[in-house]
């Protein structure tokens, strides 16, 4: 029972292995944009990067390594952060490699989690390999507080701008340390929290100062509310085996926020996010990965339904969790990306059959975004889901970076 749960969640997430300014405009990263919170970090490579190993790339990378380099945190304060970075077996042109950045979905908010100290799953090793293949570097940030060194720093979960520093200080760090091997042209490509995290490094690209060229985002995390509520809704008159992976999922997710939001917000309890004894399951976010955490939601859910026949008394999250300040401030403001107008290329991809992301979110982001002059492609299909819209789309995603670096 336990085996059938944690495969019904993991499907259901699909291939979830994901203050002051306002970021600029998005465009290019000139120094001259006033607005621009401009990288200028010294020395931003921590010592030598180490050889990864975990996934084998030697078919496909002459070098694979994990990188230690600084970043602003979303503290306001220099953090140091880790992130993989490939490099092609061919001859870096004389204008130098152009980096694509790719930005991983939900994995958790502890060390442990952090994807350089983890195996890729297939899909996304062969999208990097085709990638290097094209002449790209692959730069492949953790995000702040996953892998980072002092083991202190839990993981600022669906924060845009975090994962947008952490994008873009993580090409900065690049750049510093293969120096004239790569150009100023760089790409971001995520999916889930990736696809998130990617919209925001278009939004804090200029932090950069190099020539951003657009960005792909599958399935990206948005209208987080909206989509609690949708996901609690769509399975509110099932039966427990159709509720308890959904309600498992969201709760998980629930369980990463607010573990994110005690970085800054210590005094935030889990007892006031979820209901007792629940809340225990939701604290041990900050030391399991998601999967683990969703498994240990499922299973108290399953002994619940096998007792009682339902769910309905089930002590999940608090009524009130997303009327508090912080929460809510969350909700609204600090994960939304595409708040502002975007002026380079975005291409999003979307799933009509994704109850992770539903497309009723994707809709409203781009109905925002539309709305500030942030031009979009958008590709639907109604027999995607979650894991599909990206595993579907590799050759096109590469494409559509080819497009992207050629102009």
């Amino acid at each position: 029972m336990k085996k059938n749960l944690l495969t019904v969640l993991v499907l259901s997430s699909g291939l979830l292995l994901s203050a002051c300014d306002n970021g600029g405009d998005g465009g290019g990263g000139s120094s001259s944009t006033s607005n621009a919170d401009v990288n200028n970090i010294a020395n931003p490579v921590v010592g030598t990067p180490t050889a990864y190993s975990l996934t084998d790339f030697s078919a496909a990378a002459a070098e694979s390594v994990v990188m230690t380099y600084k970043m602003k945190g979303i503290s306001g304060s220099e953090v140091q952060a880790t992130a993989l970075v490939f490099t092609p077996r061919t001859a870096a042109p004389a204008s130098g490699w152009p980096i694509v950045v790719w930005a991983h979905g939900t994995t958790g908010v502890a060390d442990q989690c952090a994807p350089s100290r983890n195996v890729m799953n297939d899909y996304i090793k062969g999208m990097i390999s085709k990638f290097l293949a094209e002449g790209y570097v692959v730069v492949a940030p953790d995000y702040e507080g996953l892998g980072e060194p002092t083991g202190t720093e839990l993981h600022p979960f669906l924060n845009l701008k975090s994962e947008g520093y952490s994008i873009t200080d993580a090409v900065v760090a690049t750049h510093n340390w293969l120096g004239n091997k790569v150009s100023k042209k760089w790409v971001t490509v995520g999916h889930s929290q990736g696809g998130q995290a990617a919209l925001g490094a278009a939004q804090y690209a200029a932090r950069a100062n190099l020539d951003y060229k657009g960005t792909v985002a599958v399935a990206p995390a948005s209208q987080l509310s909206l989509i609690l509520n949708a996901g609690q809704a769509s399975v509110a008159n099932s039966t427990p085996d159709k509720q308890i992976p959904v309600y498992a999922s969201l709760d998980t997710f629930t369980a990463l926020i607010a573990a994110g939001l005690r970085n800054q917000n210590p005094t935030l309890e889990y007892n006031q996010v979820f209901k007792t004894p629940t809340d225990q399951i939701a604290k041990n976010a900050e030391s399991v990965c998601y999967d683990v955490l969703g498994n240990q939601f499922a299973v108290k859910m399953g002994q619940h339904a096998a007792v009682n026949g339902s769910l309905k008394d089930y002590p999940r999250t608090t009524d009130s969790f997303m009327s508090l300040p912080v929460v809510k401030s969350f909700l609204e403001k600090d994960s939304q990306p595409l708040q502002i107008q975007v002026k380079t290329p975005i291409v999003i991809y979307q799933g009509g059959a994704d109850t992770t992301v539903p497309q009723v979110a994707t809709d409203a982001l781009l109905g925002t975004a539309k709305a500030l002059g942030t031009q979009v492609n958008y590709i639907t299909s109604p027999t995607w889901d979650h894991g599909s819209a990206y595993a579907l789309n590799i050759d096109n995603i590469v494409f559509d970076v080819n497009e992207m670096m050629a102009k």
